[in-house]
C-alpha cells in the first residue's frame, strides 16, 4: 500500500486500486469474449465505438497520464470526430489503460430501471447493431450479459476517495480537517483534453 509521510493513503493507491477494478472487468469480457465468440465483430480497426467527446473521471484520466506522459506531450490527437487516442490505422494507442467505458462496449449489456415511485423495475438490454446479428439478446442468459451498475458505482467510489485524497494533498496552509473535507469532485475530463496540443496538457 503507498502512503504519505502522514501515514495516509495517497492517490497512487486509488489508481492501482481502479487497475484493479480493470483486472477484474478483464476477468469477466474474457468469458464473454468466448461465449460469443461467433457474434462480436469488435477487432482492432473497429472504430464504430471510439467516437469523440469520450470524459472519464479525474482518477481515470491521471491514470492514463502517469503511463502515457509522453504520448500526450508530443504526438497529435486523431482528428476530431475520432477518438483522440486512435492511430492512423483505427488501433488504441493506450489500450491497455484504457477507460472502463471503453471495456465494456461491443459486449451484450443489461441494466434494470426503476419507476419514479421505486415500485416497478424491470431490465433493459442493449447491444452494438454490428454484434446484434446472432441470438436475440432479450433472449440470452444474464450471465452472459455485462451487467450493467456495479463497477459504474465502485468506479464512483474510487473517484470519491482519489479527490478527497487529492484535495488532501493539494491543500497548503489549511489544517488537516480542511484538506480531508474538501468537496468530492465527480466532475468529467474529456479524453481529448489530456492531450499538450490540445490546449489542456499532463499534470
Amino acid at each position: 500500500m503507498h502512503v504519505d509521510v502522514g501515514g495516509k493513503e495517497s492517490s497512487v493507491h486509488v489508481i492501482h486500486s481502479l487497475e484493479k477494478l480493470y483486472a477484474a472487468v478483464e476477468r469477466v469480457t474474457r468469458r464473454l469474449d468466448r461465449v460469443h465468440s461467433g457474434r462480436l465483430q469488435c477487432r482492432r480497426g473497429c472504430i464504430s465505438c471510439c467516437v469523440d467527446g469520450i470524459t472519464v473521471f479525474q482518477v481515470e484520466a491521471d491514470q492514463i497520464v502517469r503511463h502515457h506522459r509522453e504520448l500526450l506531450e508530443s504526438a497529435t490527437p486523431a482528428p476530431v470526430g475520432r477518438c483522440a487516442f486512435l492511430d492512423d490505422e483505427g488501433a488504441c494507442r493506450i489500450y491497455d489503460q484504457r477507460p472502463y467505458v471503453c471495456r465494456t462496449q461491443g459486449y451484450p449489456l443489461r441494466w434494470v430501471e426503476e419507476s419514479e415511485s421505486g415500485e416497478d423495475a424491470w431490465e433493459m438490454r442493449d447491444i452494438c447493431p454490428l454484434n446484434d446479428q446472432s441470438t436475440p439478446i432479450v433472449e440470452l442468459e444474464a450471465k452472459d450479459c455485462w451487467t450493467l451498475g456495479p463497477a459504474e458505482s465502485r468506479l464512483r467510489r474510487l473517484q470519491a476517495e482519489y479527490s478527497r485524497i487529492r484535495n488532501r494533498e493539494n491543500a497548503t496552509g489549511s489544517s488537516p480537517s480542511q484538506g480531508e473535507s474538501g468537496d468530492v469532485d465527480f466532475g468529467r475530463t474529456s479524453l481529448r483534453s489530456l492531450f499538450r496540443s490540445s490546449g489542456g496538457g499532463t499534470r
